[in-house]
């Protein structure tokens, strides 16, 4: 955004109160709904939401103490918007994306300008000839950004012929490097970040996002382009989660948004993404991933513009070609932003004093994820996964019945799983998965033809094994058949032998596909084995008193992605069953 107010923007208008976050300004003509206006002497930007004859309601994204009646305001001219560019990746940012680096400890109010260090890129530019035509989307050139490739496009609504281009060599950010039409493009843009960024075509998800963690990918699997949701009370887990698909998903960029966490949970995750390396290019992991931190003792209305910043973000890697993962900690907090400033402006209040457009708002946001074609004609995608945070554990609340309606995946988290210390406490009781099906037919076009199967086998399984042991508590296990004593026995082996992950191990924090089948492959081979024994007349007792700790320890045991020793185990367990007989 510019320093100056745009020619035309209202001038001249005058706070008349103050309640919070709530702004009231009079006096300021020429501005429209969702602009941006400056108000008082530290310029604290602020949001115009509502405009009634002479007299505008503003929501302030800072802090407002000190403000007084007759403060001065001026408005921008335009909306919220990020300022988009190569220096994003491997920084962290707060929810107007103001970088934070080199700030104080605590920050003090402030305008949407911050003082930026020249930044300067090495320049290659594409093979594009000088006059051709060129639409919005078209690749001029990239930078080097750690082991990524910055690709510098045609900004969506240019389009004309190419008048000049740069060639090899370091510019700086705010430099020209081409002229399309009248239009001079540099390496950054903004962008309005409550309008989506447009795409050529919306495509179906299909393609598995792999996490690394196998009660999601075996389970509850999620398509890039797809989305998700991960409910669950305090102490269950969602923060350990969430960061551990940060750290292991195989997406090309990270956006991570803290959403009115605690400052202390984001910095211990910034410490280890600093500290990890990634396995694709052997560099800090931090390096593809921005984080937009807006913590719990920041401004709440901040907090509330945060996820559309990091949408954004993520939009902008989409168009680039590249498939980019925004996680949302938590949208609860957002939530509560938009409950608290409603309810400072009287608007009549839905369930538990949420606003009526609370659901209307989460569709909106989920509504962008995508796989797409960008506007370039290559092919990108933004996957967006949300942790939920409902108050006491209730899963009935608004923000979590709300967003089950309209993600694709619910990892919903169980406070019982998690006392008894099975992490990730994904309970398969209340999870669903809609693109399980469609990752399903990709599996198949990749030889695994058993894949849907297999998981459909492994889920029955698990219901079973509960309905059972609710049976169990009522008459005894020496009271069931043979065959129904097998499935609790393989429900354990799959609860602690294949989801129950450790984000400690350095065996076991990642698992690779291929030893998430292996896994699965064990399990499921020693319960057949088990279950024929038994139908041949060995007492199942027998069986239940075999030692099936190698199965359990078989995933710290083997390496991230050694499904062959899993399979090797597999054989020497099957051989030990059978000496059984």
């Amino acid at each position: 955004m510019s320093a100056a107010v745009s020619e035309g923007a209202g001038a001249g208008g005058h706070v008349v109160r103050v309640n919070g976050p709530l702004v009231e300004v009079e006096g300021l003509a020429g501005v429209a709904a969702l602009d941006i206006v400056e108000v008082g002497d530290r310029r604290l930007p602020a949001e115009v939401v509502a405009i009634h004859e002479g007299s505008l309601t503003a929501e302030a994204f800072e802090y407002t103490g000190g403000l007084r009646v007759g403060d001065p305001v001026a408005g921008r001219g335009q909306p919220l918007s990020a300022r988009l560019g190569p220096s994003l990746l491997g920084s962290i940012f707060d929810g107007l994306l103001r970088p934070l680096a080199d700030r104080p400890i605590w920050l003090a109010p402030g305008s949407l300008e911050r003082p930026r260090a020249p930044a300067r890129w090495t320049f290659e530019p594409a093979p594009v000839r000088i006059g051709t035509e060129v639409a919005a989307g078209t690749r001029l050139g990239s930078v080097a950004v750690g082991d990524l490739e910055h690709r510098v496009l045609v900004p969506p609504g240019a389009a004309g012929p190419l008048r000049w281009l740069a060639g090899p060599g370091e510019v700086d950010e705010e430099e020209s490097i081409a002229t399309v039409g009248d239009l001079s493009v540099t390496l950054v843009e903004e962008w309005p970040v409550r309008r989506p960024r447009p795409v050529g075509e919306r495509l179906r998800p299909f393609v598995p996002l792999v996490s690394g963690q196998r009660v999601i990918d075996l389970l509850f699997p999620i398509a890039r382009g797809g989305t998700a949701a991960v409910p669950g009370g305090f102490g269950t887990g969602k923060t350990v989660l969430l960061q551990q698909i940060v750290k292991w998903c195989d997406a090309d960029v990270i956006v991570f948004v803290g959403c009115g966490e605690r400052g202390n949970e984001l910095a211990d995750a910034l410490a280890d993404l600093a500290a990890l390396t990634d396995p694709r290019s052997g560099r800090s992991l931090l390096e593809r991933t921005v984080v937009i931190a807006n913590t719990s003792n920041m401004p709440v209305m901040a907090r509330e513009a945060s996820i559309y910043t990091g949408m954004t973000v993520a939009e902008y890697y989409r168009d680039m070609g590249y498939d980019a993962v925004l996680l949302a900690d938590s949208t609860s907090r957002w939530a509560e932003a938009l409950r608290e400033f409603s309810s400072r402006s009287g608007e009549l209040p839905a369930e538990e004093g949420y606003p009526a457009g609370l659901a209307s708002a989460l569709a909106a946001f989920y509504e962008r994820a995508a796989r797409a074609t960008t506007l370039g004609g290559t092919e990108g995608s933004v996957t967006i996964i949300g942790a939920v945070s409902p108050p006491g554990g209730d899963m009935t609340e608004p923000v979590t019945a709300h967003t089950e309606r309209f993600v694709r995946c619910l990892w919903s988290l169980d406070r019982e799983l998690a006392y008894a210390r099975h992490y990730p406490a994904v309970t398969w009781r209340r999870s669903f998965s809609r693109d399980a099906q469609a990752v399903a037919a990709w599996h198949a076009t990749e030889g695994r033809v058993g894949w849907a199967a297999t998981r459909a086998r492994a889920v029955a399984l698990l219901a079973e094994a509960d309905r059972l042991a609710s049976v169990v508590e009522l008459i005894g296990l020496s009271a069931l058949p043979g065959r129904e004593r097998i499935v609790l026995l393989t429900g354990r082996l799959l609860r602690e032998g294949v989801l129950q992950q450790s984000a400690l191990s350095e065996n076991d924090a990642y698992c690779g596909p291929e030893k998430q089948s292996a896994l699965l492959e064990l399990v499921l081979g020693v319960s057949d084995r088990c279950l024929a024994l038994v139908e041949a007349g060995l007492p199942v007792s027998a069986v239940e008193e075999f030692d099936f700790a190698p199965v359990t320890r078989a995933r710290d045991a083997t390496g991230p992605d050694d499904a062959q020793a899993v399979l090797q185990l597999r054989d020497e367990v099957l051989a030990g069953l059978d000496g059984l007989a």
